[in-house]
């Protein structure tokens, strides 16, 4: 049942202080020197566990050197809506270029057992009444995502721009073309106008850095690669028959690892659950769609829902503004409201507010934290399970049957908290708090490279601009951008996702919002007869000067919370975040800002070049 005030602990039931304190030292002893260094990059001697697809196979091509308006990296939602964005204001000719074999990005990648969306379908999924689309349920599954990102890609005939199982291995932008070279594995050298870097967060799998971890001879494979062949069961239907008398070990407990457990532990001989950090892990509660209810929709239904859930994910609910979404990541809010209302909606300061939703985070973790020991009969086992941070320092998690599952004879937690994670693995095994394991196979739930240093996220080297600029220097020291989509010495190229933008609870939301403002500048210069557009630097200068004058300090919070890739692994010395410089005011006042920007017409802050015209 999701906690309403009356059901979480009561305050007084909290010792604060002495939370807090237990906060701090379970983040101290997870804290690595190394940060996001501790991860293994799946290139080199570890390229196939990234490039190699083991659900389609490669089909032929001949190389493309030709022109293009625009080239967009990346077929996943992000890809898809800037795509869908450049339609819209008039521009077909261009490149999705994604080293899948069809779109969906992560959802394409990504498909092990129990595999759903966990957060809200009805928000989640993009351009459901564009495509008359109905989630099945509020969670959805993973095949259901896919094939909803090949419905988008139908509708709005976005196939016959694909270029799959294509890697991009550079950028560099010719002077004497004004045009960016974009080459790949394929032996293609496309010339594009424009470039989009939309290839998302979720793209690239990593490894944690365990010694000896080439010495292991068993099986080993990531969860965004997940091979049925040895596991048996498929992607709709994971019944892992073939692990019935093998020892497997997972490892990593995060959002992945909440939803593969249950599977591996029903059908595996021995699961060995390798854990560091525990997840924060709320009851699911996943229900069907109720067909009359969707039907019941009136048009607009799908923005107001994000709106609503952008607002009680990451602001406030206004005075009698309904929790439309009614799960554990808009409870905080949910539950503040409730309290305010008993009040009458007195006029609370900001100050008070964060004050008082600070007080409902405690009592929040503390229902999850005896969640988990209601149902886990070992006490050992239930107390290492318990999460000891702040809501949101790591990523909200909800399942039925995780914690039962350590119920299950054949399934033992081993928790290397105390040494900050594996200490080896040998030709067996692994060796964890001094003691040697054997398995038959090693699966790594060890996430992506959802890091700030770029060139190990978006792996393409080299990136470069006027005078053969990398944008890996020029951002070493933090993000510089024009409206979080454009830099100053790289024309006609834009960025998405995170980066000094307007940031929205549902992703596909701020992609979509991107996508709309890149395809109007782009199609604006192509009217305009212009070669490139390009901020100016005093432009990109006033813009952060209005960014950081307007900015939301949250570091006191983000420092305190254990490691995770929401807080670059502990790593305080880092000048930019995974969420980058999100606008302070939030997400629909950024976009009320652009949408003025572009009622303007004027392009303010873009320099536009034009070919000379002849004599």
């Amino acid at each position: 049942m999701i906690c309403q005030p009356t059901d979480c602990p009561p305050a007084s039931e909290i010792d604060f202080e002495a939370v807090r304190a237990r906060y701090r030292a379970e983040r101290d002893r997870r804290i690595r020197k190394e940060a996001n260094e501790q991860y293994i990059e799946t290139s080199g001697e570890w390229a196939d566990l990234y490039e190699r697809d083991p659900y389609m196979p490669v089909a032929p091509r001949e190389p493309i050197a030709g022109e293009t308006d625009v080239v967009v990296l990346g077929g996943g939602f992000c890809g898809m809506m800037v795509a869908h964005g450049l339609k819209q204001a008039g521009i077909d000719d261009f490149f999705i270029v994604d080293h899948a074999g069809d779109f969906g990005g992560t959802w394409y990648w990504n498909r092990y057992p129990g595999i759903q969306c966990d957060n809200d379908a009805y928000c989640y999924m993009p351009l459901l009444e564009e495509t008359g689309t109905m989630p099945s349920k509020k969670f959805t599954d993973g095949f259901e995502i896919q094939q909803h990102c090949r419905t988008i890609a139908e509708t709005f005939g976005l196939y016959e721009n694909a270029l799959f199982h294509t890697l991009v291995r550079g950028l560099s932008w010719d002077e004497t073309l004004n045009r960016w070279h974009v080459t790949t594995n394929r032996g293609d050298d496309i010339k594009a106008r424009f470039v989009v870097i939309a290839n998302g967060p979720l793209n690239k799998p990593k490894l944690p850095g365990i010694p000896g971890i080439k010495d292991f001879k068993g099986k080993l494979f990531h969860t965004a690669r997940w091979d049925y062949e040895y596991t048996g069961g498929e992607w709709k239907a994971p019944v892992l028959d073939k692990l019935a008398d093998k020892k497997v070990a997972v490892i990593g407990t995060g959002a992945t690892a909440i939803q593969v457990v249950p599977h591996v532990g029903r059908h595996a001989g021995q699961l060995y659950v390798i854990q560091r950090t525990p997840s924060s892990v709320d009851l699911r509660a996943n229900k069907p769609t109720d067909v009359e209810w969707f039907k019941s929709l009136k048009p607009g239904w799908q923005q107001d829902r994000i709106r609503n859930f952008h607002h009680a994910a990451m602001e406030r609910l206004a005075p009698g503004e309904p929790d439309l979404i009614q799960d554990i990541w808009t409870e905080i809010s949910r539950n503040l409201s409730a309290e305010l209302e008993a009040e009458g909606w007195p006029d609370v300061s900001l100050e008070e507010y964060m004050r008082r939703r600070e007080v409902m985070d405690y009592r929040v973790m503390e229902r999850l934290r005896r969640r988990c020991e209601e149902i886990v009969e070992d006490p050992a086992t239930a107390e290492a399970l318990k999460p000891w941070y702040r809501f949101l320092c790591k990523r909200p998690c909800s399942n039925d049957d995780y914690y039962a599952t350590f119920n299950r004879p054949n399934v033992e937690l081993v928790d290397v908290a105390a040494t900050q994670g594996v200490e080896r693995m040998t030709e067996k095994g692994f060796v964890a708090n001094g003691r040697e394991y054997e398995i038959d196979c090693m699966i790594f739930a060890s996430g992506y490279e959802v890091t700030n240093e770029l060139h190990r996220r978006w792996a393409i080297d080299p990136v470069t601009g006027r005078n053969g600029l990398s944008i890996y220097d020029y951002w070493a020291d933090g993000f510089k951008t024009f409206q979080g989509m454009m830099a100053n010495g790289f024309p006609n190229l834009f960025f998405t996702g995170f980066t000094q933008a307007g940031v929205n609870a549902t992703n596909s939301a701020t992609f979509i919002a991107q996508g709309r403002h890149i395809g109007y500048i782009a199609s604006e210069a192509l009217k305009r007869g212009a070669v490139t557009v390009e901020p100016t630097k005093e432009a990109q200068d006033a813009y952060l000067a209005k960014l950081r004058s307007v900015a939301v300090d949250n570091s006191d919070f983000v420092n305190e919370c254990t490691p995770s890739y929401f807080n670059n692994e502990g790593d305080q010395a880092h000048k930019r975040h995974i969420f980058g410089e999100p606008w302070g005011p939030g997400f629909y006042d950024f976009e009320a800002m652009l949408e003025r920007w572009r009622d303007a017409g004027t392009l303010d802050g873009l320099e536009l070049t034009r070919e000379p015209v002849e004599a």
